[in-house]
Order: structure tokens, then sequence, then C-alpha cells
């Protein structure tokens, strides 16, 4: 006799292993924000071969698990600092900022009549630091100092597409949410032309089936206002003091209301501190959760239960 994983549980281990203990057919939608390859705790030291390695068989493990018609829910962003060897270092002088007003084409012209003057003797002559003629000379303004592997931004949504093509899931649908723009996450905005980090992406897969469409599931106002729309404007988490990157529960409880039905089964196969559950529990759908950090796993367990104890209380101040 099978033994599936208990639903309206968050189990702790690697999703990659505790998908296939699902019941087959049996997951109504899949919810989920995989790590970004950004380097924090939980995913140190994972080279990019591997992370890619990991997405591609969590979303390979999804088709015997989803349901016909049923849909797999990617909320990710692409890699704004993805370190790449092979990228041209950037040099970006901002003569604005600089404190003596020299530029090279001036140190040029000087030594062109002076070719054998040194940069101490250029520096003596234009009075200023003999590094003040280092950098007009040799662009030692690079954005993120010359000892380090210039970054570059890396897209990661087709990487998403093939794994999920590969594994018979389709694209079907994307939608952005607009957030909070993350300057502080951002600071390059200060010395360089890049834009301030203010979205993400939702990508929405659908396995071959039968999908019923219910137009009653969501009022008229919520149909005008998100459910039709392809851009989700609502505010990030405030402060991710539990975990290093929660996402608001407005994600997921609109993904749940719009592609699930009363009384389905939810999947968040990288749960963190619980927020997918609780929208669930919120809705009156049933949930189950994976989650490879252990302490995560404890957090959220104590969090649904003192929520269900005393659903008055905002979720984040449950403890």
């Amino acid at each position: 006799m099978n033994h599936f994983l208990d639903i309206n549980k968050i189990h702790y281990g690697y999703s990659e292993d505790l998908i296939k203990q699902i019941e087959p057919q049996t997951v109504a939608c899949s919810i989920w924000s995989p790590p970004y390859h950004l380097n924090k705790d939980y995913e140190k030291n994972q080279t990019f071969e591997e992370w890619q390695l990991m997405l591609q068989n969590v979303i390979h493990c999804h088709f015997p698990i989803l349901r016909n018609g049923g849909f797999m829910i990617v909320n990710i962003a692409d890699i704004l600092c993805f370190a790449d060897e092979a990228m041209p270092k950037i040099q970006m002088p901002n003569p604005s900022k600089h404190k003596v007003p020299l530029s090279k084409e001036e140190i040029l012209s000087v030594l062109e009549a002076n070719p054998k003057m040194s940069r101490y003797d250029l520096a003596d002559y234009f009075g200023c630091s003999e590094q003040t003629i280092d950098r007009r000379l040799n662009g030692n303004n690079i954005r993120g100092g010359k000892y380090f592997t210039q970054t570059r931004v890396e897209l990661v949504g087709h990487y998403l597409q093939q794994y999920a093509k590969e594994a018979g899931l389709f694209l079907y649908d994307r939608r952005i949410w607009k957030k909070d723009p993350s300057w502080h996450n951002s600071k390059w905005t200060s010395n360089s032309y890049r834009s301030v980090d203010e979205f993400e992406y939702l990508y929405i897969f659908w396995k071959p089936g039968e999908t019923l469409i219910n137009k009653d599931k969501l009022t008229q106002k919520e149909w005008t206002t998100w459910g039709s729309r392809a851009v989700w404007e609502f505010p990030s988490v405030r402060a991710n003091n539990e975990h290093d990157a929660m996402f608001p529960i407005e994600l997921p409880l609109r993904c749940i209301k719009l592609f699930t039905e009363k009384d389905d089964l939810v999947l968040d196969p990288f749960m963190g501190s619980g927020t997918t559950a609780k929208a669930c529990l919120e809705l009156k759908r049933n949930y189950i959760g994976i989650e490879k950090e252990f302490k995560y796993v404890e957090l959220a367990n104590n969090k649904l239960k003192a929520y269900q104890n005393n659903p008055k209380l905002p979720f984040y101040d449950v403890v």
C-alpha cells in the first residue's frame, strides 16, 4: 500500500525528493518561489549549474502529481548581479563627482609634449595625487571594483519554460508583480544608468487537460482590478525578520482564488515561513508544504497553529 504525504502539513526535506511522495494527479495548483541564486544563507555555495539542476528536477516532478488541467505558478525574478568572468569591466567615470577637475585628455596633452614625465611628475604638474592621474589614465572607475568579477543581468524565464516543456507543462500565462522599489538592493543606481529593482514575474504553466472556467470565483471588481490584469501591484513584506525572502500573502491569495476552487489541494515546495499555507486556510483550501530548512518548518507550523487558534491575529505577528 502506497503511503503518500499527508495534506495540511509542512514536510521537512528536499522538494525534488518529497514531491515524488505526493499522491498522483491530486494537486490543483502548485504555487512557489524558489531560491533566486543570490547567495543567501540557505543557498550558499550552490553553483549556478546546481541551481539550474534543482529547478529542473523540481519542475519535472510536477507532472505526475498535478491533476489534468492543473497549474504550476512560479514567482521569480531575474538575477540582477550575475557574476560572469567573461563580462568586460564596466568603466563609468562620473566627472561630476571628481574632487579634482582634471580630464584624461588634459593629461594626454601634457604627456604628448613631455613623454618622459612619470605619474608623480604629472601629479606635481597638475597639483593632484598620483592616484588621480592613474584613475584618469587607466579607467579604474569600475562598477563593483577592479579586483572583483564583473556582474551582469541574467534572465531566468527561459530556463523555466525549457524545463517545464521537457516535463510536459506549457506556459499558459505570465504576470508581473510590481512591488516596492528595492533601493537597498540597488545601490548601483547612484553611479550607473541601471534601474532600481521593483518587479518580479509570475510564470503560469498548465498541465494538458480540461480546465473548468468559473467566473463566479471572483467579484466583478476583482476581475477588473487584478483578475484579468497582467500587472499586479501590491507592497512587499515590510521586514524579512523571520525569513530572508518572504513574499506578501496577497500573492498566493490571488493565485489561489484565481486558479483553484474550495477544498482543492495546493502545493508549495518552498514553503519558507508558511505564507501559502496560511492563504490556503483563509480560503478553505487544503495544502502540502515542503521546506528543506528545519527551522522554517518549525516556524511555519507554530505560526499556522497559532493562527488557527486566533485567526484575528495578523499572520506575521504570530510567534
